[in-house]
């Protein structure tokens, strides 16, 4: 028998983020994924190295590169509509999970319940209460790693001379400053890395 999980998946590539909004250069889905992935390992290695925390970095970078392949489905719903009231919002979320929820019934029997935990944050039954809190700590970190991605792209397009994303560098900058409140690791990334986003190739050597 053919699943259908990893060609669907690797449609990614064929999904452009931003939309609406007009950009110097396009960015599909699959390249966000990657991003998220490696930014998510990276704070959660911080968590643990500089905080005492005990998370599963590889697994917050795989849950990274799936975080958004709901979208395949979905499409990228722009920003300020998937916002625009709590019923909105609750509403996209419900459609969210029932994507993943397909997508999760493309692989065979054996391998769901693995890949259920890599989607879906409630799939901690059998952790402890301990290990429970730094699941969901670490999937709050990829929740940070996803808009910090943003700003990423929020600043290359600023560089690149495009104002058409000023106002989402600004309001991205104020979540990820409110999250850096509650989540040191956050404020070691923008502090460490962030100021060498926008330098040029022979700056950054």
């Amino acid at each position: 028998m053919s699943y259908s999980f990893f060609a669907f998946v690797s449609r990614m590539k064929y999904i452009e983020r931003w939309a609406l909004m007009r950009n110097s250069r396009p960015e599909n889905l699959s390249e966000h994924c990657l991003d998220v992935a490696m930014i998510a390992h990276a704070l959660v290695t911080i968590g643990n190295v500089r905080y005492g925390h005990s998370m599963n970095a590889d697994k917050a970078a795989v849950i990274g590169l799936y975080h958004d392949a709901s979208e395949i489905i979905t499409g990228d719903m722009p920003t300020p509509v998937k916002y625009y009231n709590k019923d909105i919002k609750t509403a996209y979320k419900e459609v969210e999970r029932v994507a993943e929820e397909h997508i999760i019934e493309m692989l065979p029997e054996d391998l769901k319940s693995e890949y259920r935990k890599v989607f879906f944050s409630d799939s901690t039954a059998e952790l402890t209460e301990e290990e429970r809190a730094e699941e969901l700590y670490m999937r709050r970190l990829v929740k940070a790693a996803d808009k910090i991605s943003a700003l990423i792209k929020c600043i290359e397009e600023e560089t690149s001379g495009n104002m058409e994303f000023r106002t989402a560098k600004i309001s991205t900058e104020k979540i990820l400053s409110d999250m850096a409140q509650e989540m040191p690791e956050v404020k070691d990334f923008m502090n460490d890395f962030m100021p060498s986003y926008g330098k040029t190739l022979d700056e950054l050597r």
